[in-house]
């Protein structure tokens, strides 16, 4: 494999309190589509979309339902911006697990 240089951009994420990489793009249009892509990082969009799968399958939420889709909004703004979304100081991401001797 060629030895190359790679530059990222890095956002301050808001949900886990620390510098990470930043999203490529906007991941939907309009303002709260801005502010993710302007103050989430890649790392907290992963969490968002796994958390969003979890409400979609509790809820049994119609995705093609204009009012399910408000609510995942709304969800989803307060999952990144709400009072006591940041992750704690302490908080670091999951390790993948060894594999066991067996």
């Amino acid at each position: 494999m060629a030895r190359y240089e790679k530059t990222i951009t890095v956002v301050h994420c808001a949900k886990l309190n620390r510098e990470l990489e930043a999203l490529p793009r906007r991941p939907f249009p309009g303002e709260l589509g801005e502010r993710i892509y302007n103050e989430i990082s890649v790392q907290g969009w992963e969490m968002w979309q796994q958390q969003s799968t979890i409400l979609i399958n509790h809820y049994g939420l119609n995705m093609a339902d204009p009012r399910a889709n408000e609510f995942l909004f709304e969800q989803m703004e307060e999952f990144f911006f709400g009072e006591g979304a940041q992750m704690p100081e302490d908080w670091s991401p999951p390790t993948a697990a060894a594999p066991s001797k067996k």
